[in-house]
């Protein structure tokens, strides 16, 4: 059983003094531009440099105003900054940060916005987090569109939405680290998130059941809709809203949810059985009272 989690606090003040004055974004897609456009609506002055590896990516974060400038590479972007934050899938963010360590020394910060931990929080001890060595602050922010790209980013995108870190305990880092690290927990507040701390095996189970599984439900019924049913005229008329809402994550892309189910299998296995197992016992009751019991359980999820 997954245990209750910490209380969440919110504010969304500005921080009063900030040791961050120039940020890079590395991955200018969905997240990367939004983060950009909420620092901006948050009151975040300096300076914010982008990089994207599709050109057109980088673009049109900068004509959004969620970026100052472009940079050539990511490597380039990162030492200008103070902070850097990985936004691009997770087998990307641990090969830009076997790169960036390279490069960049204690006095910046490295974050990124990952959708599974372990692997991720595993890698920041490893390459940061070391005397010498920039620090690291693994982050997800439980927030995102089915769709990605940096045409939908979203300046509110964050605000009220859970921004998880699973750092790794015992992290060494230099002063000017640590300090890097509180201004940027501080931002994301500013930014209107809740700020859970989270041990990183902890988060990655409990995504795969809040997060992971329904998108692989949207999935799984998106593609069996589209075997059976999807050439039927009147398909979209006769499904209405509950289709539209049960499938709606199924235009989410495969590029970015192949890494996630690469680094999360066993958790999303386990939370796939568990379901699969209660798919079996309504389809073998729906004409006993057990089919009454599955709803008043489901019911009483939805008022608490």
């Amino acid at each position: 059983m997954l245990t209750p989690l910490a209380p969440l606090v919110l504010t969304s003040s500005a921080p009063k003094e900030s040791m961050i004055e120039r940020v890079a974004i590395v991955g200018t897609g969905l997240l990367g531009t939004s983060v950009g456009l909420a620092l901006r609506a948050a009151g975040f002055k300096g300076s914010i440099i982008g990089w994207n590896r599709s050109a057109e990516g980088a673009q049109i974060a900068f004509k959004s105003g969620a970026i100052d400038s472009i940079a050539s590479d990511p490597i380039s972007a990162a030492r200008e900054a103070d902070v850097t934050i990985l936004s691009v899938p997770v087998y990307a963010t641990l090969d830009l940060m076997a790169q960036v360590t390279m490069h960049i020394g204690g006095d910046h910060l490295v974050t990124d916005v990952g959708s599974t931990k372990l692997q991720i929080t595993k890698a920041g001890t490893q390459y940061f987090n070391q005397v010498g060595c920039a620090a690291f602050l693994p982050g997800h922010p439980m927030a995102g569109k089915e769709r990605g790209g940096a045409e939908l980013g979203d300046a509110n995108l964050f605000r009220g939405a859970a921004w998880l870190f699973t750092d790794a305990p015992g992290a060494v880092r230099t002063q000017r680290g640590g300090e890097l690290v509180l201004s940027w927990r501080e931002w994301v507040v500013a930014m209107g998130s809740k700020v859970i701390d989270l041990d990183a095996a902890r988060h990655d189970e409990l995504v795969a059941w809040v997060s992971h599984l329904p998108q692989f439900v949207a999935t799984a019924l998106s593609s069996v809709l589209a075997e059976r049913v999807g050439d039927a005229p009147e398909l979209k008329d006769v499904g209405g809203r509950a289709l539209r809402e049960m499938t709606r994550l199924g235009a989410s892309p495969f590029s970015m949810w192949r890494d996630i189910a690469h680094t999360n299998t066993d958790a999303i296995a386990a939370a796939l059985e568990a379901l699969e197992q209660r798919l079996a016992h309504i389809r073998e009751n729906l004409r006993t009272p057990e089919l009454r019991d599955e709803f008043e359980k489901a019911n009483r999820f939805r008022r608490e």
